[in-house]
């Protein structure tokens, strides 16, 4: 497993679908993956830490595992099957790991909430990673969308792959 960072949220244009950028640690990869907006907004919300009165449901299933005596350590991008990723929360309950079979966007989000690493497989980055967005800085809120527009139109469409 590789570790990866959000790099940003962005918009594409021509599909007019939120994308989220992974990155890993190294600099040398990113990691598209298109994401409906709901989620988008979820990760967004969470990034720039807006509070709530009530939990959203991200906030609610993080509460939910660790009332129940787990505690997230994790989520892992673990494969990439006809274009749709798959994602595991890792929960490491009194010392037992159990996994939790997750939409990656859904995973990233309460990742993000439980402040824990996200990770992809090397098989992932290898069939779904680009060459990194080198010159771009991190943005993690949304209103800084735009900056992504230039290097969104540079992939390739086939290798646009969904949640």
């Amino acid at each position: 497993m590789v570790e990866m960072t959000i790099f940003g949220l962005a918009m594409d244009e021509k599909n007019q679908a939120p994308v989220l950028i992974l990155k890993d640690l190294a600099g040398d990869r990113a990691l598209p993956i298109w994401i409906g907006a709901m989620e988008a907004m979820a990760i967004s919300l969470a990034l720039n830490k807006v509070d709530f009165d009530r939990p959203m449901t991200h906030d609610l299933l993080l509460l939910s595992i660790e009332q129940l005596g787990g505690r997230v350590t994790g989520v892992e991008i673990v494969r990439l099957t006809e274009g749709t990723f798959y994602a595991e929360i890792v929960v490491d309950q009194g010392g037992e790991q159990r996994r939790i079979d997750a939409r990656p966007s859904d995973a990233i989000s309460v990742a993000v909430r439980a402040e824990a690493p996200v990770r992809a497989a090397e098989a992932v980055l290898a069939e779904a990673s680009v060459k990194s967005m080198e010159g771009y800085e991190e943005v993690l809120k949304t209103e800084e969308a735009e900056k992504w527009t230039k290097e969104l139109s540079k992939l390739d469409p086939d290798v646009k792959h969904k949640m």
